[in-house]
């Protein structure tokens, strides 16, 4: 992308409206604008992130076993109505009613929707388990909606929702879900700590939520520091083997780690005093186990294998993609803008010609450009240098190829990287390749 044609609206002063680093870096950068409260539109630079997030969580649901569908945003009240949470969900749920007075509502969460379109299609427990999944915008009309994207009313968000035959398979399906979120999160290039919490109104019983730490974050946490040092991505389990996944969440559990709502003085105390750590933490996913509560509300049964009916043990797990944004800037930045981790960054690098109309500064630009389009934003305003750093560092790409008359006159191109500030200087293949690299 060119800068100078793209929609990409940079400000130079921070927003009066705007109270978190996350809210007011991402109206600085050019990534949303509000349309209403608590509503954003996501610009292309914003969208593009959400994109780079929702394939990595896409790839680690699949790699778990779990299918992709997509369900509708407005669902029919009958189906809260059967599973008795249309009253007692609050005013949270944005009610409508349609042209032909039938009660409808905006989707907050997809547990009756799922599970009856569950009942339709799914007869035998020799069809089970099943885990399906979509990556769709929800609302809640929060009170008071605030921070940005990290409290918004509308949200985009990963829901997942398991079916398993009996309990034991059940809790198997939660341990692959809890391995696909620790190496969605290490993807991400962020530490999301997995925590015990509260069911909250989605009911049951096992709960863990992943939070990432962050000085505004609206929790108190608590946790053993072997837990940032973990590398799930590199831990070898064999997601079909029950006995594989049980020593995985046995090791995962052994570290204290907890919010302050299921904070136990006794058990911290157990943890090495030079490996407690203490601070905030921002909720970015959420999975539950809740049993037959759904299946057994809505009456949902499959034939079992002596012929009788029974009910599936189900669970569900959240991931905030939309949320994630705020989270990693609220984690990832310095006084001068956004530091992304590559793998969610909307451009790998920004081209910063120094000299536009300059014939040599020009062509090399032109060379690093054309080599990947898709992934470099070419700064090519005549502007002048000063502001072309500031919104570089602003928008927080990983890295910047910095393009000056003298440096091209010799084939070299000056290399930055956003996070260490670390300056090199090398060809133009020399670059490339470096900037090119799959991040880890």
């Amino acid at each position: 992308m060119r800068l100078s044609r793209s929609f990409l609206p940079t400000l130079k002063e921070n927003p009066a409206e705007a109270q978190i680093t996350s809210h007011r870096l991402m109206l600085r950068a050019g990534l949303i604008r509000q349309t209403a409260a608590g509503i954003y539109a996501w610009l292309p630079a914003g969208w593009r992130v959400l994109q780079n997030i929702a394939e990595i969580v896409r790839q680690e649901q699949n790699a778990v076993g779990a299918q992709e569908l997509l369900m509708p945003t407005l669902q029919s009240a009958e189906l809260w109505k059967r599973s008795g949470r249309y009253d007692a969900y609050g005013p949270e749920m944005l009610r409508i009613r349609d042209r032909h007075e039938r009660d409808m509502l905006y989707g907050p969460t997809n547990e009756e929707m799922i599970t009856d379109l569950f009942g339709q299609v799914i007869k035998s427990y020799k069809e089970l388990p099943q885990v399906l999944y979509h990556i769709q915008w929800k609302f809640r009309d929060e009170v008071r909606p605030r921070f940005g994207v990290m409290r918004g009313r509308e949200f985009y968000m990963k829901d997942a929702y398991s079916f398993d035959l009996d309990y034991d398979s059940s809790v198997d399906t939660y341990r692959r879900m809890m391995l696909a979120y620790l190496r969605t999160f290490q993807r991400l290039g962020v530490r999301a700590i997995p925590m015990l919490a509260d069911t909250g109104p989605i009911g049951g019983e096992l709960s863990h939520e992943f939070l990432i730490l962050a000085p505004t974050g609206e929790s108190g946490v608590f946790f053993d520091s072997a837990l940032e040092e973990q590398d799930w991505l590199g831990q070898d389990v064999d997601i079909a083997d029950r006995h594989s996944l049980e020593q995985f969440f046995t090791r995962m559990t052994s570290f204290y780690a907890a919010t302050d709502e299921k904070h136990d003085t006794a058990a911290w105390a157990q943890v090495p005093a030079a490996r407690q750590r203490e601070g905030r933490g921002i909720e970015v996913g959420h999975i539950f186990h809740f049993g037959r509560k759904y299946t057994e509300s809505m009456d949902i049964t499959v034939s079992g294998p002596d012929g009788a009916p029974l009910f599936p043990e189900m669970g569900s797990y959240g991931i905030g993609v939309s949320r994630l944004v705020a989270a990693i800037i609220e984690a990832s930045h310095d006084e001068n803008g956004i530091i992304w981790p590559e793998s969610v960054a909307p451009f790998r690098a920004v081209i910063i010609n120094l000299k536009s109309g300059d014939s040599v500064c020009d062509a090399m630009c032109e060379k690093l450009y054309a080599a990947a389009p898709e992934h470099f934003l070419y700064d090519d305003r005549a502007e002048r240098a000063g502001a072309k750093f500031a919104d570089a560092d602003l928008m927080g790409h990983p890295w910047q190829l910095i393009v000056g008359p003298r440096g091209a006159k010799d084939g070299k191109v000056e290399i930055k990287n956003r996070r260490t500030g670390e300056r090199t200087e090398d060809t133009v293949e020399g670059a490339l390749a470096l900037v090119m690299k799959t991040p880890g």
